[in-house]
């Protein structure tokens, strides 16, 4: 430490010229307040810095000034920390605690205090691998806290500044360490060096490789969650989204492109008025350092999950950045070199060009919040609708998951006679749209993500919307919802609810105890500890006397299965059953635990292998072995009864191929989503075919203007609707379903014919198929209608099952997440005639 301190000191000492290249318009600054070159012994730019020295510059800061505070909001699932730089007048920081308190009651409309600070939120770097933002982030805070220039003292008088350096640590650590492995001396700036193309899976997303700037709607993650509670507190006037984009292009500033909804959510004033005022600002400031940029074009904020479109549903204004990036530290454009410390100033510019537009116009963002608010009270009298009741459908777990979601966001919901009840007349009015509305009509017809996000419909929770009301205790915790009692010993058998949504996690926890279940696959009734119950096909069975361990500890490993996972349990006495099968039937068949793999490597999807990970990783508590395509030809399949192929391009030769075919016809299940279904199909593994794919219409061609072939050809693309489907409640695959209609995701392009097998076409697609979300005439009747959404193909011993949709889209959609471990679970019984 004493090195460490001598070595500050001298640097402090050293003016180094590399710093104005950055700085220079915001002298005179603190000479005691170490630059982020003189803390790091390295020029910004010259190398990628990791998460940890950005902290721990931050920490220097907020030890060597009163005008900076260091404030934690969470940690990663890595354990790096999440963190806040609150910049502003020494007074106000000692007492945050009050002004928080004071501007929540402001955005709530039970206050009128206009002497509060102006909220800005400071955010950089969610994609870990768009990097130059955080590298700003430093500049932005040494500067914020430092200078001494008069606009930036009129900055810290005027407003607190939350400044997030990193959103995603985890995804940057793994990009910057990438990146500073491969840099060389001199620097490299061909495109094809290794240093500008990451491998598999890259660093833009976070541990489990998920894309956070689509997580702040469906808030699944620790840095998500941890923002989203960070944010019901602040309510910020301001909230910047920097990220970067192809090396080739310049930069991009609000406003966008238009919302494609035909009547968006939020109010005009945000999208128009305060986009287009806060763009002359930018549109100056870049011109003032040379550099070229684009607006209004390729980026939307319909999907209100972005970090840049989540805050204008908040009564804020959500600002995107997007620069090219040098993927490196240099890189050959057309118009020459780009290099980092270029990319670095154009983001640091701009998050100090945010904060003068918004001190400048403090009031007009305090009323326009103030506005918000009140017009969201007042929103839900123009129609009918005073609510939307809810209830659990008997899948309590499923259900506390949807609930959570409410309580996260600050929606307000009621319990109501035998469910709850979401009113409209509330704050959070514009969120219960996002929840619980659905749409069919747009103005734009290509989007830069989803047309559909519909909350309740990815936890397929029915719902129903309500002219009358009737509002009983306010659920403000998930421990007021009710949970399945705890569990009786039993001396003969137990029985697990399968229609609850941690009704797997409970089976593989009991299973890794060495006990033996058995699923039930027909329905019956049966004389329980709680009385008379009916139970459908796939509820678990566990046989007390048929086990090695003795009844005390059978009940123990019981007793621990619901404490982890809230899994209703019966206990039962005989196995003669009044209705339906007895326990001792052959229609119940006993269950291998599952022993899956998962593929993955350059070619596939890392989106969707990191939720088929996170889905067992975090809910199920189950392990998978990723196994990595380059290494398979020396791979022993054996090892697995289960394979999961994810959406890719699948580059195996025909002697992995029949390496698969192999392994399957022994008994075992194969799992394909997405294209993984084509390739199955292409590739003659399975007997299925393919709907149709498309041709061009050659018929009455006319001539169309070239420069809208993007958005003509765009609009027949399938970026995410919410499609229904009809699901066989008596096949394996539909166990735990209480209805036959489901919700499902479609975004992608794999049509797959129903099954010329009556029996193995699981899910179809109905004649009324539409839910939400864009989707042309042409897909619904040509590919949608004739199309099924889930099929099961034999192959020898073994059986493929096919989904041509993404059952664990972005790790929420709980309404298909069943299917999915279903084909984990109950796979090996599934046998196709």
């Amino acid at each position: 430490m004493r090195y460490f301190s001598v070595l500050v000191g001298l640097l402090l000492s050293v003016t180094v010229s590399a710093q104005d290249y950055f700085t220079k318009a915001y002298t005179p600054f603190e000479q005691d307040i170490p630059s982020p070159e003189q803390f790091l012994g390295y020029g910004i730019g010259e190398y990628h810095t990791r998460h940890d020295r950005i902290v721990s510059y931050l920490e220097e800061l907020a030890k060597v000034s009163d005008r900076a505070q260091l404030v934690d909001y969470g940690r990663t699932h890595e354990g790096r920390r999440l963190v806040f730089l609150v910049i502003g007048r020494p007074d106000r920081l000692q007492k945050l605690g009050e002004i928080q308190e004071s501007q929540w009651k402001r955005a709530q409309l039970k206050s009128q205090d206009d002497s509060l600070p102006l909220i800005i939120n400071l955010a950089y770097n969610v994609h870990g691998n768009e990097p130059s933002s955080s590298e700003a982030a430093l500049l932005t805070a040494y500067t914020l806290v430092a200078s001494n220039h008069t606009s930036i003292q009129k900055y810290r008088e005027k407003a607190l500044i939350f400044l997030d350096p990193t959103i995603n640590p985890d995804g940057r650590d793994r990009h910057t360490q990438w990146a500073n492995s491969y840099r060389a001396t001199p620097l490299v700036n061909d495109p094809q060096d290794a240093e500008h193309n990451e491998a598999w899976p890259r660093g833009r997303t976070n541990h489990y490789w998920f894309d956070l700037n689509r997580d702040w709607l469906l808030g699944i993650h620790p840095e998500s969650r941890g923002k989203l509670n960070w944010y019901h507190k602040w309510y910020p006037h301001v909230v910047t989204d920097f990220h970067e984009m192809g090396t080739q292009s310049t930069y991009f500033f609000e406003p966008m492109k238009d919302i494609g909804s035909l009547d968006p959510i939020m109010p005009k004033e945000n999208y128009e008025d305060l986009n287009n005022l806060f763009g002359e600002y930018f549109a100056s400031s870049l011109d003032s350092i040379g550099s070229f940029y684009f607006t209004r074009e390729v980026f939307d904020g319909t999907y209100p999950g972005y970090g840049s479109s989540y805050p204008d549903l908040q009564g804020g204004l959500g600002l995107l950045f997007e620069q090219a990036s040098s993927r490196g530290h240099v890189q050959k454009t057309k118009y020459g070199e780009i290099t980092f410390p270029f990319t670095i100033r154009n983001q640091y510019v701009s998050g100090l060009t945010t904060v003068k537009a918004a001190v400048e116009n403090d009031q007009l963002l305090k009323d326009y919040q103030k506005r918000f608010f009140e017009s969201a009270l007042k929103g839900w009298s123009k129609t009918k609708i005073r609510g939307y009741y809810i209830n659990d459908e008997g899948d309590r777990n499923r259900f506390k998951a949807f609930a959570d979601k409410l309580l996260l966001h600050r929606i307000k919901f009621y319990k109501s006679g035998n469910g709850y009840v979401v009113p409209t007349s509330q704050p959070q009015y514009r969120m219960v749209q996002t929840f619980f509305e659905t749409y069919s009509k747009y103005r734009d017809s290509v989007y830069y993500d989803a047309s559909a996000w519909s909350v309740a419909n990815f936890y397929h929770i029915p719902y129903k919307a309500e002219t009358a009301l009737n509002l009983q205790e306010e659920i403000t915790d998930l421990s007021q919802l009710p949970e399945a009692p705890a569990p009786e010993k039993a001396n003969y058998a137990y029985l697990l609810d399968y229609q609850d949504y941690n009704a797997n996690a409970a089976l593989y926890y009991l299973q890794s105890k060495g006990l033996v279940l058995a699923s039930a696959f027909k329905g019956f009734q049966s004389e329980t500890n709680r009385g008379k119950q009916n139970f459908a096909a796939g509820t678990l069975m566990l046989p007390v006397s048929r086990q090695k361990a003795d009844p005390e500890k059978i009940y123990q490993w019981v007793r621990e299965a619901w404490e982890k996972y809230k899994v209703p349990v019966y206990s039962l006495s005989t196995g003669y059953t009044p209705n339906g099968i007895d326990l001792g039937s052959r229609h119940f068949r006993t269950l291998d635990q599952p022993k899956a793999a998962l593929l993955i490597g350059e070619g596939t999807s890392s989106y969707e292998a990191g939720e088929v990970w996170h889905l067992l990783d975090t809910r199920l508590h189950m392990p998978i072995s990723k196994l990595r395509l380059a290494q398979f030809k020396r791979m022993d399949l054996s090892r697995y009864n289960t394979l999961v192929m994810i959406s890719g391009r699948y580059k195996l030769d025909k002697r992995d191929q029949q390496k698969i075919k192999d392994w399957v016809s022994r008994g075992n299940t194969l799992i394909t989503i997405g294209t993984a279904s084509s390739w199955a199909i292409d590739k003659k593994l399975v007997t299925e075919s393919k709907t149709k794919g498309k041709k061009a219409d050659t018929t009455n061609l006319k001539r169309l203007p070239y420069i809208d072939a993007s958005e003509i050809e765009g609009k027949e693309e399938v970026g995410g609707v919410i499609l229904r489907a009809d699901l066989d409640l008596t096949h394996p695959l539909g166990f735990g379903y209480s209805t036959s209609s489901i919700p499902v995701y479609k975004n992608n392009e794999v049509w797959l014919k129903p099954s010329k097998n009556a029996y193995s076409t699981v899910a179809k697609y109905t004649q009324k198929p539409h839910i939400d979300g864009y989707l042309t005439k042409k897909n619904m009747e040509e590919f949608v209608k004739p199309s099924a959404s889930l099929l099961v193909s034999r192959l020898g011993g073994g059986r493929v099952v096919l989904f041509a949709d993404n059952p664990n889209f972005r790790g929420s959609w709980y309404g298909t997440n069943r299917l999915f471990m279903n084909a984990l679970f109950l796979g090996q019984h599934i046998q196709v005639p």
